[in-house]
């Protein structure tokens, strides 16, 4: 047996497999779906990539890095998936950019494959673009919550933001102290049409995540929500 550091590169056992989501508007969008080896997946994570045009897609070092790890080593089943007009090594989603408004049909057909798989527990987790989306479009669907990593706040308006109080479903919003868009006092404010919100403030954090130190970070606080039971992560895993 080899135990091996769990760091940028490594990518954990999983059952991977390429899918293609069908839009409801007609388009065909490229993606990925890991589920753990073995285990049944205790809960779902559906990632909403960064900025297209700010060369954001389904390989965002995050996102990457949360399907390489955390079916193996907490039972996540994770979805990763381009935006319209979004290119990968994994292929290009058909379709133009929709500044986030046509994107919800993206998230549409996402959620779509979590529900014809029967996956469990789904939550969405957005990043920096993939945050308006989650926010104006995901209380459309059977999510446990959403966590918005390194929201922005400049699509989403007030009141869409708004809804969620209430609603049932968590809300969890990782500010880092030095984000390029919205710092943490600013997400005080804004969040608090959402009283229940989670507000996590990330001491040194900034919007890319960049490091293993905040990726560890980041991927604890998706963890802590979705499988507790497999908190904190550790940092070495045996391979057989």
């Amino acid at each position: 047996m080899t135990s091996v550091e769990i760091r940028s590169g490594v990518e954990l056992p999983a059952r991977r497999e390429n899918v293609e989501l069908l839009t409801d508007d007609g388009f065909t969008l490229v993606g990925e779906l890991a589920v753990p080896e073995t285990a049944a997946p205790v809960a779902t994570l559906v990632t909403l990539h960064p900025l297209p045009t700010g060369g954001g897609f389904m390989d965002s070092h995050i996102l990457r890095k949360a399907a390489a790890r955390l079916p193996a080593l907490a039972d996540i089943a994770v979805l990763r998936f381009n935006f319209r007009g979004v290119e990968s090594p994994r292929g290009t989603s058909e379709g133009t950019f929709g500044d986030g408004v046509l994107e919800q049909h993206d998230l549409s057909a996402a959620m779509a494959l979590v529900a014809e798989r029967g996956l469990p527990h789904p939550w969405i987790l957005g990043w920096s673009f993939g945050t308006e989306v989650a926010i104006r479009y995901g209380l459309r669907y059977p999510i446990d919550g959403a966590i918005l990593l390194s929201p922005p706040l400049k699509r989403a308006t007030d009141a869409e933001l708004a809804a969620w109080a209430g609603s049932g479903k968590r809300l969890v919003a990782v500010i880092p102290e030095f984000d390029d868009y919205l710092r943490p006092p600013e997400a005080l404010t804004r969040f608090a049409v959402v009283p229940e919100t989670e507000l996590v403030i990330v001491e040194g954090g900034k919007h890319l995540w960049v490091g293993e130190q905040q990726t560890a970070r980041v991927l604890n606080e998706i963890v802590g929500r979705l499988n507790p039971a497999a908190s904190p992560l550790p940092t070495h895993y045996d391979l057989p």
